[in-house]
């Protein structure tokens, strides 16, 4: 008399468990690709660019203070030239952007193949700086 019929009948199966628990599951991919991923990716990009730093880089610090690098003093820290004859030793962590990169010096051997290669390239050229038959 008390008891529902409701009570009983059988439950459902699994097939309408895993549909509840489906926009679950969707919800988290979707944080996923837009929340995480992006933030995973933009703190990839910042830890390369600070290993990447080298003398001459032009960086803007956490405390809005633009200047040049003069020297790495180690991994955690470098030299800032703000001003004239006015330089900050910083921590590299406060870095937030590079302005302007400066180009790789060439080494001492790098020149001597450089100027080998030219000399190379002048002696496949005659006299008057036209090629020679066969060069």
């Amino acid at each position: 008399m008390f008891i529902s019929p409701a009570y009983a009948q059988g439950f459902g199966g699994n097939s309408d468990a895993l549909l509840n628990f489906l926009p679950i599951v969707l919800i988290i991919v979707v944080m996923y690709f837009l929340l995480m991923r992006p933030q995973q990716q933009k703190a990839k990009q910042l830890r390369e660019m600070l290993a990447a730093l080298r003398r001459g880089d032009r960086v803007v610090t956490g405390g809005g203070i633009i200047g040049t690098i003069a020297k790495v003093v180690n991994d955690e820290e470098v030299l800032v030239e703000i001003a004239d004859n006015v330089r900050v030793r910083i921590a590299r962590s406060t870095i937030t952007s590079v302005l302007a990169k400066t180009e790789p010096v060439a080494a001492k051997g790098d020149k001597k193949d450089e100027k080998s290669e030219k000399a190379a390239q002048n002696s496949d050229k005659g006299d008057d700086g036209r090629r020679t038959a066969g060069g």
